[in-house]
C-alpha cells in the first residue's frame, strides 16, 4: 500500500530526539521547563517548531504539566526602570523577562498609566495604552517568551481599567494623554479575530482604582484611594447585554484594598490597618473579614498588587517580597486565610510591583 502524504513527510523529517520515536520525544520535551524554551528552539529546526506549535501548550495542559508561574510588572521609583518579571512559584527563583517594545520602555508618567490583563490558560499577558502612543497594545506570549503588536486601541487612553472577560480583552474609560481630560469610552479586542470594537460606554467618569471579573460581569471601581472627601463610586458591566449598571452601595463602600476572585467570590486585601481580607456576600450587599492570619506585615509594605489562582492568593510588595495565601472554606460558608512567604528578594530591594498576573506555561 502507497504510503500517505503525511507519512511521508514524517519519515523524511529530521527526528527530535534520535533514536526515540517522536512522540516519546515530544513526550520528553513538554517536561522542558520554563523559561528555558528560547534556548531549547535553537537547538533543531524540529525541536523550535515542535516548542512553537501552539498543540504544544495544548498538551502541557492536557497532560497537567503546565505550572503556574507568577508575572510582575515593577518599576523603579528612583531611576523609572520597568520591566516584567516571573516567579516560579516551585523554585522561588526569578526570571527577567525579554523587555517590551519601544514604544513602552519609556513612561514619561508612571506605569500605572498602562493596564495590563492576563489569560492564565493561553499563558497570555497583554499591555496597553500608556506609553509614546497611548493607543498601543502589545502581546507576551509565554510560549515563545517573546512580545508583539496588536492592533492600536480605538482610543487613546492612560490610567485604565482592563479586563478578561471571556478570552476577550476590555478597556475601560482613562484619560487622554495629550490633556488628561476624563473620558467614557470603552472597547474590547477579539484575539480571534483580531480586532477592537466599541462597547457601551461608561455612565459617568470614574478614576481609575480596581476592577475584577466575575463570569460575564466586569466590576468598576473609584475606590477610596480618590477624591477622599467624596463617596467611592462604581459600575458593573455586563458583557453578554452590554449594558452598564450602578455598583451596590456596600460593595462600593467597602471596596477597600486590591481585588481577588476566588471561587467566583470577590475578595479585597484591605490598604489599611494591618491588611486584613476581606470578602464580599451578595447577598445582603456586604463584606466579611476573611478569619485565620493576617497578611505578613513586617515584611509586606505597600504598594500591592494582587492575583489569584484556585485557591491561591498572591501579594507582591514593595521589593518584590511575595507572600502566598491558601483560602478555605468552612462548612458554615465563612472563610479562611493561612499565609506564607514564598519569596524574599535580594535583588529587587528597589522595585515596587505595578501589576501582577498568574499564567500557566
Amino acid at each position: 500500500m502507497a504510503e500517505s502524504e503525511s507519512e511521508t513527510r514524517r519519515k523524511s523529517q529530521q527526528p527530535l530526539i534520535p533514536g526515540l520515536p517522536n512522540d516519546i520525544a515530544e513526550l520528553c520535551l513538554l517536561r522542558l521547563p520554563y523559561p528555558y524554551h528560547a534556548l531549547f528552539r535553537s537547538v533543531s529546526s524540529s525541536w523550535n517548531k515542535t516548542i512553537t506549535n501552539p498543540r504544544f501548550l495544548f498538551s502541557k495542559q492536557s497532560l497537567s504539566l503546565s505550572s503556574p508561574y507568577l508575572f510582575v510588572f515593577a518599576f523603579n521609583k528612583s531611576t523609572s526602570k520597568i520591566r516584567w518579571q516571573a516567579l516560579n512559584l516551585e523554585s522561588g527563583r526569578w526570571f527577567i523577562l525579554p523587555p517590551m517594545p519601544n514604544s513602552f520602555t519609556n513612561i514619561s508618567s508612571s506605569p500605572h498609566a498602562l493596564s495590563c490583563v492576563s489569560i492564565p490558560r493561553q499563558g497570555k499577558l497583554f499591555v496597553l495604552g500608556g506609553g509614546e502612543s497611548s493607543r498601543s497594545a502589545v502581546v507576551y506570549t509565554a510560549l515563545t517568551n517573546s512580545w508583539s503588536f496588536l492592533p492600536s486601541m480605538m482610543s487613546p487612553r492612560t490610567y485604565f481599567v482592563a479586563g478578561n472577560l471571556n478570552g476577550k480583552i476590555i478597556a475601560v474609560g482613562g484619560s487622554l494623554e495629550r490633556n488628561g481630560e476624563a473620558m467614557r469610552d470603552v472597547e474590547s479586542y477579539d484575539p480571534e479575530s483580531d480586532t477592537w470594537i466599541a462597547r457601551k460606554e461608561l455612565p459617568m467618569v470614574l478614576a481609575k482604582y480596581d476592577s475584577a471579573v466575575i463570569g460575564k460581569e466586569m466590576f468598576v471601581t473609584e475606590g477610596w484611594a480618590w477624591p477622599f472627601m467624596f463617596p467611592p463610586m462604581g459600575h458593573v458591566y455586563d458583557s453578554e447585554e452590554d449594558t452598564w449598571r450602578e455598583m451596590s452601595g456596600g460593595m462600593k463602600e467597602g471596596w477597600t484594598g486590591g481585588s481577588v476572585v476566588i471561587r467566583e467570590r470577590l475578595f479585597v486585601i484591605s490598604e489599611h490597618g494591618d491588611f486584613p481580607m476581606k470578602v464580599y456576600s451578595g447577598g445582603d450587599d456586604t463584606w466579611r473579614y476573611v478569619s485565620g492570619e493576617k497578611l505578613p506585615g513586617k515584611v509586606m509594605r505597600r504598594p500591592f498588587a494582587v492575583a489569584g489562582v484556585d485557591d491561591r492568593v498572591f501579594v507582591v510588595a514593595e521589593g518584590m517580597n511575595v507572600a502566598e495565601g491558601r483560602v478555605s472554606e468552612g462548612g458554615n460558608g465563612e472563610f479562611s486565610v493561612e499565609w506564607r512567604m514564598v519569596s524574599f528578594s535580594q535583588t529587587c530591594t528597589h522595585f515596587s510591583p505595578a501589576s501582577c498576573h498568574v499564567l500557566y506555561v
